[in-house]
């Protein structure tokens, strides 16, 4: 039995790396973060291009019909470039949303337009996991109110709404009644926002088990993040031991002081088992219901930690450069600090897994 990735998924992650290097990498990222970019076009537009968009929808709607543990790979190249670019809610939930709870005419609107890159969709899931004093979204009448926080991939044309109920709902961006607010975080890779309803016209998703489905964003949505995370730790401690290895004190390079060697080895033991962790959180996603969501928690809190601790060394590494913007590794620490909260910090994504198992109320 083979416990490695494919040829196929190898060429994917590899296809992917090349397109985001000849598109700029860190460079594309700092340009959209300075022009404040609602969207990066340029590099939606190439993930299309590359079949990336439409990843886990079915080919008769236009995708590509791979699986969740291929789309946790393309975010783990995604996070390794601090890509500028939507992704684990226009390609995964929404998706996700649309299959496991829209109707057949829902899913023939809405899936293709997803899969060409044609419609970005944002998913304002953050009260399902926790909700913060004030937010929440219910629905009266079929109308929409309240307000959501964090929405993922906030610049989008489509939303995919939790209310308190745990249903789910499809709201146009130009709704009326919607307001759009931008949310400034550490994080300026990927814009994030609120929105407000004040009696906004929603389409309900409940042509499924609407609990399951949301079950299902939720584990998805974590796994994403710890795949991104473990992404952008791995070109953290790249760029650190490439750093070591040029960087001279005392006439030799400062990799051949066992201090920065034990530095360096921890972080390479500590992240090296996170990719079994996440792969197989990402194959359990498809073919292990029973053990998904504990996988995905078990996933989300521990490369939380463990991308936190890699961020601070390896900027430790590089010693007064690390804080500078001419290295920029602020993009990847600040993107490890984003993830490390979204969807649950590890604390909440712990009791989560503690419920699951019976051991909390």
């Amino acid at each position: 039995m083979e416990f490695g990735l494919s040829q196929e998924q190898t060429m994917l992650q590899e296809s992917l790396a090349r397109f985001l290097g000849e598109s700029g990498n860190l460079a594309r990222s700092r340009r959209f973060a300075a022009d404040k970019e609602a969207r990066a076009q340029d590099v939606i537009d190439g993930m299309a291009e590359l079949g990336v968009t439409g990843l886990i929808i079915p080919e008769d709607h236009g995708g590509v019909g791979l699986s969740l543990l291929d789309a946790a790979l393309v975010s783990e190249v995604l996070g390794a470039n601090v890509t500028p670019a939507p992704f684990i809610g226009s390609s995964v939930l929404a998706p996700l949303a649309l299959m496991g709870a829209g109707d057949a005419g829902q899913q023939g609107l809405w899936l293709p337009k997803l899969a060409s890159g044609a419609v970005v969709a944002g998913v304002a899931l953050s009260e399902a996991v926790g909700a913060r004093d004030g937010a929440g979204v219910e629905i009266r009448d079929g109308k929409l109110y309240g307000r959501s926080l964090f929405v993922v991939d906030f610049e989008a044309d489509l939303y995919v709404i939790v209310d308190r109920s745990g249903e789910l709902h499809l709201v146009a961006a130009d709704s009326p009644g919607l307001t759009r607010t931008p949310l400034r975080t550490i994080d300026l890779t990927r814009p994030t926002g609120e929105l407000r309803f004040d009696g906004v016209e929603a389409e309900p998703l409940n042509s499924g088990d609407t609990a399951v489905a949301l079950r299902a964003l939720i584990d998805a949505g974590r796994v994403m993040i710890a795949a991104d995370t473990l992404g952008a730790a791995q070109a953290m401690l790249d760029q650190a031991v490439t750093y070591a290895k040029e960087r001279k004190q005392f006439d030799r390079p400062i990799a051949t002081f066992q201090a920065v060697k034990h530095m360096c080895a921890e972080m390479a033991a500590d992240l090296e088992p996170c990719r079994a962790l996440v792969w197989y959180a990402g194959h359990a996603l498809d073919h292990l219901p029973a053990e998904a969501s504990i996988t995905a928690c078990h996933a989300k809190a521990h490369l939380s930690e463990v991308g936190t601790q890699i961020a601070k060394t390896a900027t430790e590494v590089h010693g007064g450069m690390g804080f500078t913007d001419l290295v920029g590794l602020h993009y990847w620490f600040k993107r490890i600090g984003f993830n490390r909260q979204i969807l649950g910090g590890p604390q909440t994504v712990r009791e989560d897994a503690a419920r699951l198992k019976g051991l909390a109320a």
